[in-house]
């Protein structure tokens, strides 16, 4: 089936309509499992339309926007469906941001109203002092202390009103939600997303491309409020009536292994540093412990020992992926059962990819370009930020930032972001691959490679190396291992070791965090 046989959203269509509307027969069935309890498929839904009940009574308009600051439990869905279902428009944002991060997205956004995790109260409280916009109501998850008269329990404001009756009568192409990227450099960017949007995302990744189906148990350790994890966890399980687990605590190892080992869940959402953490781990379960049956991983490339020794300790496939924000979900990715591991795959069915040189011209093969993405799912703009829209969105192509290399079989590898390339001695270099080099060595964990500027003024590449505990390693040690697997000058000139790397939120290492400590020093 082609891309021209699934019916386009358009008119009436409203996408928290049409998942009540695909899982009609599933009423008692699990939807959804979080840390207090579960949810069916009639108890999520007539959720979602008492939420939609309750914020049309607080008088909010079509396409106002709301605030939703919530760790992983079952009332995230229902917050998120239950305002597209009202019309209104879910910022969600990351849970592990700062107050002033949360005062600067209420202004952007001019959220109405907030929907927040009790234990996430105090930090929006902070934000609402500091911002001079106005949030009319809170609405609290799960509070952890006695509330303000402005605010209420997030129970309590559902059991105060009836189911609606009928979903706001959006179309495809109205504004569905917003997602905040993930701010690398600068403030973040409010990136505007349709209803139509998750339903493309599901039906050419989630169910054609992955294959997730009615009978899965579904576990995201990428959370909701990304653009990953909201079709890992919401769009992709509830568009075939599958489970899914949520775990409101970081996905550390011991955490992941415990719901692996305990609830059984057969598709896995993770990234590169997550797997890297669990296969290091000494309480790794084993393939008999666990019931999973695939993996996914997005977020950045996935290093090929990785994905290789997940594969013989598991007998489950890593299946790597690269999405964005602003696409949504993926749009390049290995399949099931054709996996080339140490690369990112073949375009998904249903979207384009150009690799293009610094003219703009079509890069050749083997040669690193920029990537350009053309599919149903990308965004409309960011919010109020016209010159990053236009840079961004190019008719119906959009840049990814990332560069890639189109190999001889069609499938794409990864060769770093467009600004962390390095051209050392005339020849680019992408630190990305100098890095999964590194992490083949068994005493370290992860790195991270700049570029660093030598006596002569000609730029090296200079690693910083987090060795896995009680695991040691020198620093010529670490250059014969690089220089014996890839060309000589590749290795890098300079190796550092540290604690840890900086990361965004996201877990996307911050490269550029090293390039500004490197020129202070």
């Amino acid at each position: 089936m082609s891309i021209e046989d699934i019916p386009s959203p358009g008119a009436g269509f409203n996408f928290a309509q049409y998942l009540i509307n695909r899982n009609g027969e599933r009423g008692t069935k699990l939807a959804y499992i979080d840390d207090y309890g579960t949810l069916t498929y009639d108890q999520l839904f007539e959720r979602v339309r008492r939420l939609a009940s309750g914020l049309r009574s607080l008088g909010l308009k079509r396409e106002e926007r709301v605030l939703l600051l919530m760790h992983d439990c079952n009332d995230w869905p229902v917050s998120f469906l239950g305002a597209m279902y009202a019309g209104l428009v879910p910022v969600a944002v990351n849970t592990l941001l700062t107050a002033d991060d949360y005062a600067y997205m209420l202004e952007h956004s001019r959220a109405q109203v907030a929907l927040v995790s009790g234990a996430l109260l105090p930090t929006l409280t902070a934000a609402m002092t500091k911002s001079d916009h106005e949030v009319n109501k809170v609405i609290v998850s799960h509070p952890a202390a006695p509330l303000h008269p402005s605010e209420i329990a997030f129970e309590s404001f559902l059991q105060m009103h009836t189911p609606a009756s009928k979903p706001a009568p959006t179309c495809g192409d109205d504004h569905g939600f917003w997602l905040y990227s993930s701010g690398s450099t600068g403030r973040p960017k409010g990136t505007v997303h349709t209803h139509a949007n998750p339903y493309w995302t599901a039906e050419l990744y989630g169910s054609r491309c992955l294959g997730i189906r009615e009978a899965d148990i579904c576990f995201s350790a990428a959370k909701l409020f990304f653009a990953y994890g909201l079709g890992n966890g919401l769009s992709f399980p509830l568009s075939v009536g599958a489970t899914t687990l949520l775990m409101a605590e970081r996905p550390t190892p011991a955490a992941v292994f415990k719901r692996w080992t305990e609830q059984k869940p057969t598709v896995f959402f993770g990234a590169p540093t997550g797997f890297a953490g669990m296969l290091a781990a000494a309480d790794l379960p084993s393939k008999e412990q666990v019931a999973l049956r695939l993996a996914s991983s997005a977020g950045e490339a996935l290093p090929a020992d990785i994905g290789e020794r997940f594969t013989a300790h598991f007998g489950v496939e890593i299946i790597d992926g690269i999405g964005s924000t602003e696409m949504l979900h993926i749009f390049l990715s290995n399949l099931p059962g054709k996996v080339r591991y140490g690369t990112t795959g073949w375009p998904v069915a249903g979207y384009e990819v150009e690799l293009r040189d610094e003219q703009g011209l079509p890069a050749a093969d083997g040669e690193a370009g920029d990537l350009y993405i053309k599919g149903p799912s990308a965004a409309t703009m960011y919010w109020n930020n016209r010159e990053k829209t236009r840079d961004t969105f190019q008719g119906g192509w959009t840049k990814s930032g990332d560069k890639y290399i189109r190999n001889p079989d069609g499938t794409y590898t990864y060769a770093g972001r467009s600004d962390d390339m390095l051209k050392v001695s005339g020849i680019y270099v992408s630190p990305f691959e100098v890095e999964a080099t590194l992490v083949q060595h068994p005493a370290v964990l992860e790195a991270a490679v700049i570029g660093k500027t030598d006596q002569d003024g000609l730029v090296k590449t200079k690693a910083f190396v987090v060795l896995k505990e009680t695991q040691h390693a020198t620093e010529e040690e670490l250059k014969a291992f690089v220089k014996d697997r890839l060309a000589p000058y590749k290795y890098p000139r300079f190796i550092e070791f540290t604690k840890e790397l900086p990361k965004t939120a996201t877990g996307k290492i911050q490269r550029f965090k090293l390039r500004e400590q490197e020129n202070k020093a």
